[in-house]
């Protein structure tokens, strides 16, 4: 496994980390769940990215991680970085969603008592809330680190401004940002057209990269039609509509892969990791084996200048 520096500070990440948005709620398997967990840990994936409402159901997810903090990974906790988020809905009253001190503070207290842990690696908040002052929300962050419950913070889903600003701030409190974690893929670049990655650079400040495989279109899944019980069927970030209209340039991506001798999946991971800027990308996995297959790009090898060109000149249609 190759590590990197997030941004300009100490802590080291994985270049590939595992996210626990599916497959590790309670309406999952925990014994594929806990399989996949200590598989990745083997792998030195070493990074778990959590949320408060990962799951389903909600929390489930943390509880899953918990218990096998218990269980096989005991006595692993200080060789592990474990982040976790709170910015969605999450709980029914006006104190379980959003950006205010309450809410933050409150949710991390619940993940660090589901993950039976006391504290997190990562606390980000999830997203900006327009119902909260940034202020506010950066100085729960603040707190947070000060209070021993989280060593580093970060922030998810900020566009450029609000970023700049929500840096700025815990700058200014003495408590920098140390990450953002952002959409990222080739059919999802703006953070590249919108300046995120200059912003972040600015301030030493990391990124890894969600949904980088465009929730599974840039796979081969979806290149003989959609298959019967896919995501397609269940998804409000994917739809059928989406898969017709990027195949022919999937498959063209795909035809591109092959003749490097790699799959397309593995190939848009690396095209990710082309950027310096770039500290980890998170995967997701429903098994061991779809783990290992995502686990090729963790060698550091990017891929050739030339390929590069290619991809661009595909992505553009031309």
């Amino acid at each position: 496994m190759i590590y990197n520096k997030t941004g300009k500070w100490g802590l080291k990440l994985p270049a590939v980390s595992l996210g626990l948005w599916h497959n590790f709620g309670s309406e999952d398997s925990f014994d594929n769940a806990r399989k996949v967990l200590v598989h990745a840990f083997s792998k030195g994936i070493t990074h778990f990215d959590l949320a408060n409402n990962y799951g389903p159901v909600y929390g489930s997810a943390e509880e899953t991680l918990g218990k096998v903090l218990k269980g096989d990974l005991y006595g692993h906790r200080d060789e592990l970085v474990i982040s976790t988020k709170a910015g969605y809905d999450m709980w029914p009253g006006p104190y379980g969603d959003g950006g205010s001190r309450k809410y933050l503070i409150s949710s991390l207290d619940q993940s660090l008592r589901r993950m039976g842990i006391d504290y997190v690696d990562i606390f980000y908040h999830h997203r900006p809330d327009p119902e909260t002052p940034i202020e506010e929300s950066m100085m729960a962050l603040d707190q947070i680190v000060r209070s021993g419950k989280a060593l580093y913070v970060g922030i998810s889903n900020y566009h450029p401004a609000e970023a700049y600003e929500a840096m700025r701030i815990l700058k200014e409190l003495g408590t920098p940002c140390l990450i953002h974690q952002a959409k990222y893929s080739m059919f999802e670049r703006w953070i590249e057209t919108e300046g995120l990655l200059d912003t972040l650079q600015e301030f030493g400040v990391g990124l890894i990269a969600f949904s980088p495989l465009a929730q599974g279109l840039l796979t081969d899944r979806y290149l003989n039609g959609i298959p019967e019980g896919s995501r397609v069927t269940h998804s409000k970030f994917l739809t059928a509509e989406s898969v017709a209209e990027t195949i022919n340039t999937v498959k063209q991506l795909n035809s591109l892969a092959s003749d490097l001798g790699m799959s397309l999946s593995e190939m848009a991971l690396r095209w990710i990791l082309r950027d310096k800027r770039v500290t980890s990308v998170l995967v997701g996995a429903s098994s061991c084996e779809q783990l290992d297959k995502n686990m090729k790009i963790a060698d550091g090898k990017q891929l050739p200048a030339d390929i590069l060109t290619k991809i661009e000149s595909i992505l553009a249609g031309k």
